[in-house]
């Protein structure tokens, strides 16, 4: 393939680098452009000859007025978001279409596929049976606020519109205008929300993230698919197909998060169903409007009445029935319930008019009309449903625990909490087939323990499709799964809802084959399960556990014994992923993240989460969310058609060394070095990220200040802040080289050119090495941190140099992303603004924390933002 040309990308980033200086001009004074100008071109050339220049540049950042230091720290942070758009823009540009498309990744597909000796009717039963679950959640990495992510789409909606060819002059300039109000815009409000979301705001976001975009992308996605289908196979998809599903945990995640209470989830349940209906009535609305035609079959005119505009006429009830649903909805939120049972409208009866309707005009030879809106409908409401998305319920295993400890202990029994692991099971399972009550109605337990039973109770009254699963957090035992079944039985629950393990940690995910297999030997939990089983695959919390290299391979091979003891058992196994945006909670290109994972695991669908800002990236505009949605498909078809090889005995006894190596390393640093925490709280804006008012969920899941209770998207995200980038390659790099001293350099090189795996664990390392910077980590040292603790930062700094230059040892690279010179290319442009950004936040941390300071602290919030932007993720 021809290089890409990205000539077209550095014009917009040019052009709204122009209109940004043209507003802070406006805005501030020419003074003050002349200044952001000089620390730009200071910065640039620092780059270049480090000494004095840099120097220099770090004279002007420190002398800056109190009042400067906002915005010189918001005219480098919005012109990183603006570039970013326009980047992002690019990838789903006009000119981009050839190459980048999703019908030009779906046709490639199916090429490949068929190219390879794959037969068209396997090729067709894996579409039949694609099976793709997003899962949203509210994890706080998403740093911008939502009037500016909508400000944000405009700018990228006016660079579309600049693409078009033909504009006159007029229209060119109404659009350049355009853009000059949404950086004016932006420039003229404030970054940051006044204070944090609440978890019913945060499932508003998400609501908003498919009104404004899903809505759209999954019909187009699926007429791209379809038309692919049928230009490569002769073939096309049912009508009620529904390869993509939609799970929310926004309002149901209460792991470490007192917020989200029963009532907030019952809340959001009716909010989800509101937007539902209120979606659907527009669209029937816009049909109503549309469909005049008087020509129909037998089957429609019955149905009509004999109406002289047929569909019109059988559309209008649905109408008023969305008008009643959302009617009684809002009564019901405003604490006035209204008949809403009367006025709940099913998936079935919303189907069967639009279904008539369609069936109607294909029969009567309107097919130009019935594909086009009305289908779209359809699609979605295979995809959507009445409640516009599944709602996950999350708790941490400790507060079922607490509950029947609590429980146990009033009834004279015993304290759960201090019974075996045998005993915990015998007791569960005679309960569970137990005739009786376990709770008594006199019974008044704990605030706690009340909101824990008041969660399951709400469950128990809410309908099946309503719901995902629900994910226990800290799942050890097999005590853990079957407690949440016995809850939720005593509560009433009459719906077999899917209570999925979530294997964190190393030892959890070492244990997890034989925590699933004495389940699944278990008579009355098998037949429970009806042969399918979930199971979740903790991805963040692993790595901050043992190391990104120790996770990623304790991941995997879980993955394989899970599988091989589900087929044991005759068990359908579907693997969930809680993969996050980072490369050390996980992140990783679709196609790459998909091909890596282990044959077989991706037979039962994927369901993976997408968290914080990845969501606004992969799917916050519909052209983004459609593309996304192809990669995903593809890469599935590939995993399941085209299965990557079984990796050698003697690449797994390499990875075992390489796993325990890493992971001994990794610990030594952040477990065994006495004053690491001490040193990591002073080297990064750990302390000052709790004050940004990302989410709703606290920054720790208990007291103190323990690497331990630290979650795993403020570690992250803090090491990315100070560029040392730690928690991304620390202990890979180690295992590597004593793998290279031991002889297996060979090995190696082989593993990377034949295993996707191990592939895609070194190009994220690569990735990682390319933004990481020793000199700006080591000025964070020199003004932050104290001077016993300077030798531990000085340490990572070699050791960072080291691992940086074993990986390209195995790859054989003379530099980092040799294969992606442009994402090379993109790191070194933005250096030139998050330099300033990164050496202006440590001096402004370094006078915070002397004397604090409102100012300084909303300028630290910028930088934060800002290097954000430039690293293109927080957490």
């Amino acid at each position: 393939m021809e290089p890409i040309d990205y000539s077209s990308l550095r014009s917009n980033v040019s052009f709204l680098g122009k209109l940004l200086g043209e507003t802070i001009s406006a805005a501030e004074g020419e003074q003050f452009l002349a200044l952001i100008e000089q620390i730009r071109s200071l910065s640039k050339a620092s780059r270049v000859e480090e000494g004095s220049t840099r120097e220099d540049l770090l004279a002007v950042l420190r002398d800056l007025d109190k009042d400067q230091v906002v915005p010189v720290a918001r005219a480098f942070s919005q012109f990183l978001n603006l570039a970013n758009i326009a980047d992002q823009q690019h990838t789903i540009s006009r000119e981009m279409d050839p190459l980048l498309s999703a019908s030009q990744e779906l046709v490639s597909l199916l090429a490949e596929l068929k190219e390879r000796g794959v037969a068209q009717d396997d090729i067709l039963a894996s579409i039949q049976a694609l099976k793709i679950e997003l899962v949203l959640t509210a994890h706080p990495t998403e740093i911008t606020r939502r009037t500016l992510i909508h400000k944000h789409s405009e700018i990228s909606r006016c660079l579309a519109q600049l693409e078009l060819q033909g504009l006159t002059a007029r229209e060119q300039q109404q659009i350049h205008n355009r853009l000059r109000e949404l950086i004016a815009q932006i420039w003229y409000g404030y970054d940051f929300r006044q204070e944090r979301p609440s978890p019913v705001d945060e499932a508003k976001w998400g609501f908003a993230v498919v009104e404004d975009s899903l809505w759209r992308a999954v019909p187009e996605f699926l007429r791209r698919l379809d038309t692919a289908l049928a230009d490569n196979c002769d073939a096309s998809l049912p009508l009620d197909a529904a390869p993509v599903t939609f799970v929310s945990w926004m309002g149901g995640d209460r792991d470490g998060n007192p917020n989200v209470t029963a009532r907030v989830t019952e809340e959001v349940l009716l909010l989800s169903r509101w937007k539902a209906a209120d979606l659907y009535l527009k669209d029937v609305i816009a049909l109503i409007d549309e469909l005049s035609m008087t020509v129909c079959d037998d089957i429609l005119r019955e149905l009509s009445g004999g109406a002289h505009e047929p569909y019109r006429a059988v559309l209008r009830p649905l109408r008023e029935q969305l008008r009643g649903v959302l009617a009684a909805i809002e009564a019901e939120l405003e604490g006035q319930p209204g008949d809403l049972g009367d006025s709940t409208l099913n998936v079935e009866q919303l189907w069967l008019p639009l279904h008539t309707c369609y069936q109607s005009m294909i029969n009567c030879g309107m097919e130009a009309i019935a594909n086009c809106a009305l289908l779209d409908l359809l699609r979605r409401v295979q995809c959507f449903g009445v409640h516009l998305v599944r709602h996950d319920i999350r708790q941490d295993s400790g507060r079922h625990t607490q509950v029947l400890s609590e429980l146990t202990s009033y009834l004279g029994l015993g304290d759960y909490d201090q019974w075996d692991e045998s005993t915990r099971q015998a007791f569960l399972l005679q309960e569970l087939q137990g005739m009786r009550p376990l709770i008594p109605a006199r019974w008044q337990p704990g605030e706690d323990v009340q909101e824990v039973l008041d969660s399951c109770a709400v469950i128990s009254r809410t309908a099946p499709e309503a719901l995902g699963a629900y994910v226990i957090s800290m799942a050890r035992q097999p005590s853990d799964v079957l407690a949440v079944h016995l809850l939720l039985k005593e509560v009433g629950c009459q719906s077999r809802l899917p209570v999925v393990p979530l294997f964190e940690t190393l030892d959890d995910l070492t244990r997890s084959r034989r925590v699933i297999d004495t389940l699944l030997q278990n008579d009355w939990y098998r037949s429970y399960i009806g042969g399918r089983l979930m199971v979740m695959i903790g991805y963040s919390d692993s790595a901050k556990d043992a190391g990104v290299l120790a996770a990623s391979w304790a991941q995997y091979t879980a993955q394989e014994k899970l599988l091989a003891t589900c087929a044991e058992h005759g068990v359908k196994l579907t693997l969930f992923h809680g993969r996050g945006g980072t490369i050390g909670r996980g992140g990783a290109p679709a196609l790459e993240a998909l091909q890596s994972q282990p044959p077989g695991s991706l037979h039962n669908g994927l369901r993976v989460t997408e968290q914080g800002e990845t969501i606004r990236a992969k799917l916050g505009l519909t052209s983004l969310a459609v593309k996304t949605l192809a990669l995903y498909t593809s890469g599935i078809l590939r995993a399941n058609l085209l299965t990557p090889p079984v990796p050698k005995d003697q690449w797994r006894e390499v990875m075992d060394t390489l796993a325990n190596d890493s992971c001994d390393s990794y610990r030594a640093i952040v477990r065994e070095e006495p004053d690491f925490v001490a040193y990591f709280r002073s080297a990064t804006p750990e302390q000052e990220l709790g004050k940004l008012p990302l989410g709703s969920r606290p920054a720790r899941r208990s007291g103190g200040g323990g690497i331990e209770s630290l979650r795993a998207i403020p570690w992250i995200f803090a090491w990315s802040q100070n560029r040392l980038m730690l928690p991304a390659w620390l202990g890979a790099g180690t295992a590597l080289e004593r793998a290279l001293e031991h002889g297996q350099g060979d090995v190696l090189t082989e593993m990377a050119a034949t295993w996707p795996f191990f592939a895609t664990r070194l190009s994220m390392l690569e990735m990682v090495f390319a933004k990481a910077d020793s000199g700006l980590s080591a000025y964070y040292d020199d003004r932050l941190v104290p001077e016993t603790l300077q030798p531990i930062g000085a340490q990572l700094r070699r050791q960072l140099a080291s691992d940086s230059k074993t990986v390209l040892k195995v790859t054989g690279a003379s530099g980092y992303l040799d294969d992606q010179p442009w994402i090379r290319e993109s790191i070194d442009l933005r250096n030139i603004y998050t330099d300033p950004l990164n050496f202006l936040q440590a001096e402004l941390l370094q006078r915070h924390r002397c004397q604090p300071d409102a100012i300084l602290e909303q300028a630290i919030m910028v930088t934060i933002a800002g290097v954000a932007a430039g690293m293109r993720n927080t957490g």
